[in-house]
């Protein structure tokens, strides 16, 4: 089966973004998946689609540096990523029109739609665990736990909805101090997790969703635009959480190959918005869910493409939009989910 733009744009039972992917679908072979939440929202222009043409207070201070794929580039902060391109897809073109805040990007990424009346819609993990069941391991598994208060009293779509108690995730936490990869996923939290999110799979789990932070407060995270107090106003920490990314994520796809798993599971990582073209006057950006970038990788999906592009700023979709629910459209075909 070949996927090609047209059946993607028309949210078609393609399971993957990759242009000539051959997918995992229905039939004899369950998918599992792993959700790499960005939370606080990685600017897309100081991550995977800098800008190198665009006046210097959209550049920001990364420079970009090219990729295995010719033509294509990523900021500096990521050499290991740029250097194995070709095992994952980069979608350039993500948006949503929602209100710029944590929280409904948060609910729009895991459930393809914004919370009705204080309900909240069953997240991908929940969704799958009530149709897919137990199989004697935990389904539905959170690391290291759910998100706290991000600005506004609203859910982050993580919950199991009207699916109800038994279909919320869990969280597990086991000591990888003594895994021989450890060291190969960086020694940070968020490397641990991602080290834990491939052990569950081996073992059985369905979907693993990790949280690379649970606030964007009192704490460093991808959020970069307040005027000080508890959140940061600029960039200076993006090489630190950028390295740990940059590590973590290289090595769970290697890791899952290795095992040979990768075919078989789901790899999303995504943010919840991207971050406004301009530098704001303290050399932060604010909140923009005009454009940003997700990386799909796994169960089919074609590495080393780029699908969809933004405008020369990187402000909006240039071309091939995809919004969150047809990004859940085609996470439910991979799955075998209707979502």
């Amino acid at each position: 089966m070949t996927i090609t733009r047209r059946d993607f744009l028309l949210g078609s039972t393609a399971a993957a973004v990759g242009l000539s992917a051959t997918p995992v679908l229905a039939g004899s072979r369950d998918v599992s998946c792993i959700f790499l939440t960005l939370v606080g929202g990685p600017s897309q222009l100081d991550t995977w689609d800098p800008k190198p043409n665009a006046p210097s207070e959209v550049r920001g201070p990364f420079r970009p540096i090219q990729t295995r794929i010719p033509g294509v580039h990523f900021t500096e902060l990521f050499p290991k990523m740029a250097a194995h391109a070709d095992r994952f897809t980069t979608v350039r073109s993500m948006h949503h029109t929602a209100a710029p805040i944590h929280e409904t990007g948060l609910q729009l990424m895991q459930t393809g739609r914004l919370q009705e009346e204080g309900r909240e819609a069953p997240h991908f993990g929940a969704v799958l665990s009530a149709k897919k069941g137990t199989g004697g391991v935990e389904p539905n598994v959170l690391l290291p736990g759910p998100i706290g208060f991000t600005g506004v009293n609203a859910g982050h779509g993580q919950t199991a909805g009207s699916l109800g108690i038994a279909h919320e995730p869990v969280q597990v936490s086991f000591n990888v101090s003594q895994d021989p990869l450890r060291a190969i996923y960086g020694h940070s939290e968020f490397g641990d997790n991602c080290l834990r999110a491939a052990r569950l799979i081996e073992r059985g789990t369905r979907f693993v969703t990790v949280n690379m932070f649970q606030t964007v407060y009192d704490t460093i995270t991808w959020d970069c635009h307040a005027a000080g107090g508890s959140l940061r106003s600029e960039l200076s920490h993006y090489p630190a959480i950028a390295s740990s990314f940059d590590s973590a994520y290289i090595a769970l796809l290697e890791d899952l190959m290795q095992r040979g798993l990768l075919e078989n599971t789901l790899v999303v990582a995504t943010g919840e918005f991207g971050r406004t073209t301009y530098l704001n006057r303290d050399g932060g950006r604010d909140h923009w869910p005009g454009v940003w970038t997700m990386l799909l990788a796994g169960a089919g999906f074609t590495g080393g493409e780029v699908y969809g592009s933004s405008d020369n700023l990187g402000g909006e979709p240039k071309d091939m939009p995809v919004d969150p629910a047809k990004m859940a459209r085609l996470i439910g075909k991979t799955l075998q989910l209707d979502l």
